[in-house]
């Protein structure tokens, strides 16, 4: 630096010609220092400027159903965007708008009224004006599950992890793992929900975690009571309200878990595959069409303690404690499958449905929504 400099002096160069050089010399300099990430993983702004419909134009599926505290319903598709409905149009944000990818895994609203977007590729935040977005991998991962904080949890990818947003930053958490499990297991969230005394549940494809705040707890194959030939492919998650986890899986129905007890919910209420049609041309029933409690995509529970699961082949299920009862939401539908079941401001149970739209249940039967 010192000899760049004795060399501006030089009488034979003019002022202009030294003030340039000099503020490259600098510049140059300062871009040596090393390079630290910015504090905030946030993408310059959207300004949105939405479609509009008088009735919902998604006919890929609808995999997310929110209703914010103004009661705007959020819906969030398969791979058409997000849209929300005031209660006269819908209007659409896509990637034209700044959302970071069309296919959306699910949908919250924090104590500032903002909508949090989690797509199959980032995460995006909206209030009502501006989507800002998030990376999934700007952080280093961390293995500190307790040098975090904050309440809004996302998907991040197929891989190790998940996120957490703290406020300000979105901080990659990355998933303990037992030494010798399968390196070709897929970790990829699908499905969170918090227990009454406020431990978080994730849902991965290849195994169940918990977090009380301070411990992550790993169940798998072994810990969860499985068979030999039973494969996890777990898809929805859900804690109800009597402390109990119920754990939906593609192919292998539902594992219940009550306290120190894991009984294979699906099997024992006789709506599971035979055993004895397990190969392994169907991983265990996971790509064969069922007509039981099989491939369980989506779980609630409705406001008078009724477990509701959502199946791909076989429509919806009601489990009131005592019996399972099987519904048809629209036997005209040419996709039966259920990607997601909500419970709205008003308790009404909300079926979101592979072929793009959303059912209201009436006590009996069920009625387009949207």
């Amino acid at each position: 630096m010192q000899t760049a400099v004795r060399h501006l002096l030089k009488p034979k160069m003019n002022r202009k010609k030294e003030l340039i050089y000099l503020i490259l010399i600098l510049t140059l300099n300062f871009s040596c220092i090393d390079n630290k990430p910015l504090k905030t993983e946030v993408i310059k702004p959207e300004l949105v400027n939405t479609l509009q419909t008088d009735t919902l134009k998604f006919t890929s599926g609808v995999r997310a159903i929110f209703q914010d505290s103004k009661g705007i319903y959020w819906l969030g598709s398969h791979n058409e965007g997000v849209c929300y409905f005031d209660g006269k149009t819908f209007k659409y944000l896509t990637t034209n708008d700044g959302l970071i990818d069309n296919q959306i895994r699910s949908i919250q609203e924090d104590k500032n009224g903002i909508i949090w977007i989690a797509t199959a590729r980032g995460v995006n935040s909206y209030n009502g004006n501006k989507l800002m977005s998030y990376s999934t991998e700007f952080n280093a991962p961390k293995s500190d599950w307790n040098a975090t904080t904050g309440n809004l949890w996302f998907y991040a990818g197929e891989e190790d992890g998940i996120n957490r947003f703290d406020g300000m930053n979105m901080n990659y958490l990355i998933f303990p793992k037992p030494k010798h499990i399968d390196p070709n297991n897929s970790f990829g969230v699908t499905g969170i929900s918090t227990d009454k005394e406020e431990r978080v549940w994730i849902a991965t494809y290849s195994a169940l975690y918990s977090y009380d705040g301070k411990v992550v707890d790993f169940f798998g194959h072994e810990t969860l009571n499985l068979e030999d030939h039973e494969q996890i492919h777990i898809r929805s998650i859900l804690a109800d309200s009597k402390g109990r986890i119920w754990i939906g899986n593609n192919g292998i129905g539902v594992i219940l878990k009550s306290g120190d007890s894991t009984i294979h919910f699906s099997e024992e209420q006789g709506k599971l595959i035979p055993k004895n049609e397990f190969n392994e041309n169907t991983r265990t029933g996971q790509f064969t069409k069922n007509t039981g409690l099989q491939s369980v995509f989506t779980i609630e529970e409705d406001s008078e303690g009724n477990i509701w699961f959502g199946d791909r082949d076989s429509g919806a299920w009601k489990y009131n404690g005592k019996t399972l009862t099987n519904y048809t939401i629209n036997d005209k539908l040419l996709k039966p499958m259920i990607w997601t079941i909500y419970k709205d401001n008003d308790n009404n149970l909300l079926f979101g449905m592979a072929d793009g739209q959303v059912y209201i249940f009436n006590g009996k039967s069920f009625n387009k929504k949207f």
